[in-house]
């Protein structure tokens, strides 16, 4: 990698409030045994980044997805008037979407001018006190401002996060990385379970639900305020590694692309970011995957309570499908770093979770068969959204691109979380075919999506190495003016 250009770009784009990266830092010699130095500076990466980041999207996903259990405790018969058609509770769900929607974009973007252990821990306290304020509502009114509040501080969160990893990551590494980050989603969904479970059982003098909110939404502000003190800063100004490790970590997300140095935005690959189709295409791919996570995190205790259970066995069902799906997530995105490989996997596991839906669809009355279908539907879901976030992150080329094209295709996708919490209205239960209908008709479009898109970059590859001829992988590529579109560049298919 050529550090001459790093020390180059970080005197012209250190931009206020970073500290500067000093030229002792890029002049240290590495390791003689790099790859030791590396596997070292890796563990020590994981060992600071994972469990904080592990831990706040566990609880970002339980207090964004509790409706669906606090509607099995009274929650529609304390606050919404019973709300015999669902119609109310459908608008708190889908609350939360419309502002996380409308601000991920600029969050991210402008989440790169501040330091991400204080972006990330400030969203994490402000999204915490919104769901704990929950607990307190006497009105749908009051519901959905902290439903609108959560939406807003998660929105913060999400995408900084993404584009966090990339900070650190390599493509080789970034996918089970964000896997294992995104397999917490299931891991709430599964401790959700199992925590609705037992306060179902508590005797309190306050309803369940509220003990629920309140149960779920504390501790996000602790693990808030202790992020602002343990997340790393960017590699070039942060005091938890070493110089040497510095020079090492800046030499990693220089491989195969170029990062920034300081706070700095491109103007110019924000605007390519709108330009680029085949973000709109990864968006319609995003939607159809959150529509059926939207149906899932509301719904699925509902659905299997259609199997016969009463809802606190209906709760506890809930769990091994989330298990599973997490297990598989992590398998799946491992394979795709090694192989370098996201479209293909994303057709087969998109595909797997539009087959459970169909399974609800032609299995009315055999309740096993129907259970069966939610451990296809849930690891089919959760394994295509862990890979699409990791497709991604790569193909867009610099860290401008990624920081408007990310929460570009996760807002497109994000409508589809609207439209799954209108899926299933108490008025179509049992049988709910238009939600099941919709929720598999949209995976499959997904999975006929990320064909077209791991078409498009094999042809592009091949039509680069034709004229360019093959790059070393691990060499620097300036992608500074052209972000994807660099000569050099070359995508994951």
């Amino acid at each position: 990698m050529n550090l001459d250009h790093c020390e180059r770009c970080n005197r012209r784009q250190d931009g206020p409030g970073m500290e500067e990266v000093s030229e002792i830092d890029l002049l240290i010699p590495l390791d003689p045994d790099s790859e030791a130095q590396e596997r070292r500076l890796l563990r020590k990466l994981d060992k600071r980044i994972l469990p904080i980041l592990c831990l706040l999207y566990l609880f970002a996903y339980l207090d964004r997805s509790n409706l669906g259990n606090a509607r099995l405790q009274g929650l529609p018969g304390d606050v919404l008037g019973g709300d015999p058609t669902g119609v109310l509770f459908d608008w708190v769900n889908s609350a939360f979407f419309f502002t996380y929607i409308l601000l991920q974009i600029p969050f991210t973007v402008l989440s790169k001018y501040y330091n991400p252990r204080v972006w990330i821990g400030c969203s994490a306290i402000f999204w915490g006190i919104s769901s704990t304020s929950m607990a307190t509502a006497h009105s749908f009114a009051g519901l959905m401002i902290a439903r609108l509040g959560l939406g807003t501080f998660e929105a913060a969160f999400s995408g900084a996060v993404v584009l966090y990893f990339s900070f650190y990551y390599t493509k080789d590494e970034y996918g089970f990385r964000i896997a294992y980050w995104f397999g917490f989603a299931a891991v709430a969904g599964a401790f959700g379970g199992l925590i609705a479970y037992g306060i179902q059982h508590v005797k309190v003098s306050i309803a369940n639900w509220r003990l629920l909110f309140l149960f779920e939404g504390s501790p996000t502000i602790l693990l808030g305020l202790l992020c602002l003190f343990m997340l790393p800063d960017r590699p070039e100004s942060t005091q938890f590694l070493t110089p040497a490790e510095r020079k090492l970590a800046i030499s990693r997300m220089n491989r195969g692309t170029s990062g920034d140095f300081g706070a700095v935005v491109r103007r110019s690959h924000v605007i390519a970011a709108f330009q680029d189709w085949r973000i709109y295409v990864g968006g319609v791919i995003y939607f159809g995957l959150n529509c059926a996570l939207a149906s899932l995190s509301a719904f699925l205790p509902t659905i299997i309570g259609t199997m016969g259970h009463e809802n606190a066995m209906a709760q506890l069902m809930t769990v091994p499908p989330y298990a599973i799906a997490g297990s598989v997530l992590l398998v799946t995105s491992y394979s795709s770093d090694r192989l370098q490989i996201r479209g293909p996997l994303l057709v087969c596991t998109s595909t797997i979770g539009g087959l459970g839906y169909m399974i609800l669809l032609g299995a009315t009355h055999q309740q096993d068969v129907r259970y069966v279908a939610t451990f296809l539907i849930t690891s089919g879901t959760y394994s295509s959204i862990g890979l699409m976030n990791a497709w991604f992150s790569h193909n867009l080329g610099s860290e401008t691109k990624r920081a408007a094209g990310i929460p570009l295709y996760g807002a497109i996708g994000q409508i589809g979380g609207i439209l799954g919490s209108h899926l299933y209205p108490l008025t179509e239960g049992p049988a709910y075919t238009s939600g099941f209908t919709v929720s598999a008709f949209l995976l499959f479009l997904a999975a006929l999506c990320a064909l077209l898109l791991s078409l498009s970059f094999r042809l592009d590859n091949m039509q680069r190495d034709k004229q360019y001829g093959k790059p070393d992988p691990d060499d620097m590529v300036d992608t500074s003016e052209l972000a994807d579109k660099a000569p050099g560049f070359r995508y994951i298919p």
